[in-house]
């Protein structure tokens, strides 16, 4: 199959209500960050998206957000003495 014309999948990205800056690339990247922070196994993901192991799913696609994100807070939270009242 031929890949597919830019305008095209801009036109689907903005049907699909998720605006039209979207490359296939980064949707790709999204779908198994967002499947992984759901709670899907690693082998699932690597199965939905073609891959032959789970290396390349977890080293080079899955970047999970949540995590360092709550590291982060926390950290915060730590170094600015966040009372419980507030």
């Amino acid at each position: 199959m031929p890949p597919m014309c830019g305008a095209v999948f801009r036109r689907i990205t903005s049907k699909a209500g998720i605006g039209e800056d979207w490359t296939p690339r980064e949707l790709r990247h999204s779908f198994v960050s967002i499947m992984s922070d759901s709670g899907v196994p690693l082998e699932t993901i690597a199965d939905l998206v073609g891959h032959a192991g789970t290396a390349v799913t977890e080293k080079v696609y899955r970047h999970q957000l949540r995590p360092v994100i709550t590291q982060g807070a926390e950290a915060m939270n730590t170094v600015f003495g966040r009372s419980e009242s507030a």
